[in-house]
């Protein structure tokens, strides 16, 4: 997709705070990408043998198909558990899964187009070739080495539960097909994940941001959702204002909290907290204390 250039000072250019990384492409394209091109080749030779063999074949592609969203997925998780200082190790080790799968496929292919021998060579150096290309799925979770595991693994699932908020709103507002609303959202998530980052840092700051990570983001999650449900519904000028105010009002939150963070500030968060409650409440979410 095209993406406009342009400096600090050119129309739309964000304004979230300086030092957070922008987004980067995923490695979860290209060589992957491969994967669910190149068992095309088994479609066209099921349609061409007999009955038995063509659903050897088909089965074949089945497998390779899933081999490769499976590798996909894994990819996608990894790049996720790198990201972060602290986290768990994925439940599911997709990857391993797919090099699996991708010398099942290919057994297959080999019994329906050659023999059992040619099959098994084929299946093996499948598994091989897929996880030296790929390599293995994180296989340790990881955190600071002078922090607990009780510790670590609070920050973990919380930060885990913040992303699946935020991963929510970015689906609800790309459903609009609106690049300003779709930047102006990932500014947003951005700013909130330089927070993950400095609690993944200091664990100790969790207690301190909690209500951030949980309660809030579940309401920003709540309100984009609704936001997007209207707006697809009559793009009304007024609900869009409202929705951006709201987003610069939880950027805003949500960077004061992290520096606040960053200083080993411990103010009282009371005036703060009834702020940003009242904004969300006034867009219609209702706000559950934990």
């Amino acid at each position: 997709m095209a993406q406009r250039f342009g400096g600090k000072h050119s129309p739309g250019a964000s304004s979230a705070p300086s030092g957070l990384k922008t987004k980067k492409a995923t490695r979860a394209g290209g060589r992957v990408n491969f994967l669910f091109f190149a068992p095309a080749l088994l479609v066209f030779k099921a349609f061409t043998s007999e009955p038995i063999t063509m659903a050897t074949y088909l089965a074949a592609f089945g497998l390779l198909l899933l081999a490769a969203w499976l590798t996909k997925e894994g990819l996608i998780a990894q790049e996720a558990f790198e990201a972060r200082k602290v986290a768990r190790r994925p439940a599911i080790p997709r990857k391993l899964f797919g090099a699996v799968l991708t010398g099942a496929g290919l057994g297959v292919a080999g019994i329906a187009g050659h023999g059992p021998i040619d099959a098994l060579i084929f299946a093996v150096l499948g598994i091989f070739l897929h996880i030296a290309a790929f390599g293995f799925d994180p296989m340790k979770s990881k955190g600071l080495g002078d922090v607990d595991d009780f510790q670590n693994d609070r920050v973990a699932r919380a930060i885990e539960d913040a992303e699946n908020h935020l991963a929510a709103m970015g689906r609800a507002i790309a459903a609009l097909n609106d690049r300003a609303l779709v930047a102006r959202t990932e500014r947003f998530q951005s700013t909130a994940r330089h927070m993950f980052r400095v609690i993944e840092g200091d664990p100790r700051d969790l207690t301190a941001a909690r209500k951030y990570l949980s309660v809030y983001l579940d309401a920003a999650r709540q309100a984009s959702e609704k936001f997007a449900d209207l707006y697809a519904r009559n793009h009304s000028a007024e609900a869009r204002q409202n929705y951006e105010a709201l987003l610069e009002d939880l950027e805003s939150s949500f960077h004061n909290r992290t520096q606040k963070l960053l200083a080993d500030d411990h103010v009282d968060l009371d005036i703060e907290i009834d702020v940003l409650r009242a904004r969300l409440e006034r867009e219609g979410v209702a706000i559950v204390s934990e």
